[in-house]
């Protein structure tokens, strides 16, 4: 009995389309499932990273000022990449790319982590780009609505994505040292024009811990991916058995 698996001589050698198509693996044909569940969950977190920026931008009085936020610039490109995400998914069209997914992924968890960790450890440091610009004392409530959905429901919920809805193994090694580019140059940014960000300078010990995360968190995410385990995604095989590609 002949592999399916195998590459016969004959198709080997083929030339023109015909050839092609037979050289042509069946995953890279098959249709990609339609993924309800994961649409309606990335639409909801692209609504609430949106609800959580015009709170924001409602609360806080110089919105040139949250403009320049590194939360507010990771939350707008979150919120565009998971509604384009949940299309794909609705339609069952191929995902996002896990390099554009990843780094997302590792920037809401540094804005949480910087607004969360670093002032405890560091209590004298005064707020910085990364965070978000204080809120105005009459929308001190909306002020407080809008952190919430921004450092800890929208970190949050892209965690459960791409643990619950995402299949494993997709960051690769090379990510590791292109994911914190962009974090790096935002602090190199406040750094050197304090007052477009409208935050004071960080401290050095503020500015390195911020550094150093940014560096270790691609590390991270990449171990955990690739030891954990596969959610049970919806598979659509053309072959149901998985003897043969076709049948």
């Amino acid at each position: 009995m002949s592999d399916p698996t195998r590459t016969s001589q004959s198709t080997r050698h083929a030339a023109g389309p015909a050839g092609a198509a037979a050289r042509t693996p069946a995953t890279a044909v098959a249709p990609t499932p339609r993924r309800p569940l994961a649409a309606a969950f990335r639409l909801l977190l692209s609504a609430a990273a949106l609800t959580g920026l015009v709170l924001a931008a409602l609360s806080t009085p110089s919105p040139g000022h949250l403009a320049a936020s590194f939360t507010a610039q990771t939350a707008l490109a979150l919120a565009l990449v998971s509604a384009g995400s949940a299309h794909r998914a609705w339609t069952g069209r191929h995902p996002v790319s896990p390099r554009v997914t990843g780094a997302l992924l590792s920037y809401v968890v540094l804005a949480a982590l910087v607004h969360h960790v670093l002032p405890p450890l560091l209590p004298a440091a005064p707020p910085t780009a990364f965070t978000l610009p204080a809120a105005a004392p009459t929308t001190a409530g909306t002020g407080a609505v809008a952190r919430a959905l921004l450092l800890a429901v929208t970190p949050l919920a892209a965690l459960a994505d791409w643990l619950l809805l995402t299949a494993p193994r997709g960051f690769r090694l090379r990510h590791v040292w292109q994911w914190p580019a962009y974090p790096l140059l935002h602090l190199c940014f406040a750094l050197a024009l304090p007052v477009a960000t409208g935050a004071p300078s960080p401290r050095l010990a503020t500015a390195l811990a911020a550094a150093l995360t940014a560096c270790l968190l691609p590390l991270i995410t990449l171990a955990i991916d690739q030891v954990r385990p596969s959610p049970r995604l919806h598979n659509n095989r053309i072959s149901p058995t998985g003897i043969s590609p076709l049948k």
